[in-house]
């Protein structure tokens, strides 16, 4: 078992090492995201940069290998040890997706694949969590929407959707109870806050970029290569 358990954690982390942000820069713009805007490589830079076409993509890939990596638990679930009165329990399979959480987001800040330069895993992090509790994520996402919409700062409506993640497990009777989950989704948020600390300092300052991703993108000089 415990080489599956290994097996699995190096799997989470080569699916979060798809660095499709700087692939899809590089294959389709001729541009290496991580040379301009913020130089993350993820949705928020190429919103930025390169705009709505390029943006999606990308979310909707670091969105799915996170929600894969973690949903690899599933090969694991159905031994005796992680059944209702087996020697690790329901805690137990929720402790294997929360690491593999980690190391799906690992490999996305550090992707193997693109010198271990990467984005802050904010998407990844979402699918990741999506795969651990459906429902708890898309209750978040419904919250980072409407922040977002009213107020166009892509930075606040991750932290305060982020922030509502253990608010929303704590008041589930499904996941109340889970200590594993509880204390998971804590250090989500903080991880979130600790993450956009500089987003946070210019949102006091005023000075945040706003993105109106509803509207069509100015014309502007794409980057290039």
């Amino acid at each position: 078992m415990i080489v599956s358990i290994i097996a699995l954690v190096i799997a989470g982390y080569l699916l979060g090492s798809i660095p499709s942000a700087v692939w899809i820069g590089k294959h389709f713009y001729g541009v290496d995201i991580r040379e301009h805007g913020s130089r993350n490589a993820g949705t928020t830079n190429m919103l930025r940069v390169l705009g709505r076409r390029a943006a999606l993509p990308v979310f909707v890939i670091d969105f799915l290998k996170g929600f894969v990596a973690v949903s690899l638990s599933v090969l694991v679930a159905y031994l005796p040890q992680f059944s209702a009165g087996g020697e690790y329990g329901v805690n137990g399979i929720y402790l294997l997706k929360v690491g593999l959480v980690i190391v799906a987001v690992l490999g996305h800040i550090f992707p193997i694949f693109a010198g271990f330069k990467g984005g802050k895993g904010v998407a990844t992090l979402a699918g990741a969590v999506m795969g651990v509790d459906p429902s708890s994520v898309l209750l978040c996402l419904a919250v980072w929407v409407v922040v977002l919409v009213m107020s166009n700062y892509v930075s606040l409506s991750s932290i305060v959707a982020g922030c509502s993640f253990p608010v929303f497990i704590l008041v589930s009777p499904k996941t109340n109870h889970v200590l594993t989950l509880i204390i998971f989704s804590f250090v989500v948020a903080i991880l979130l806050v600790v993450t956009h600390r500089k987003n946070i300092s210019r949102l006091v300052a005023g000075t945040e970029n706003k993105i109106y991703i509803w509207r069509k993108r100015p014309p502007t000089s794409r980057p290039t290569a």
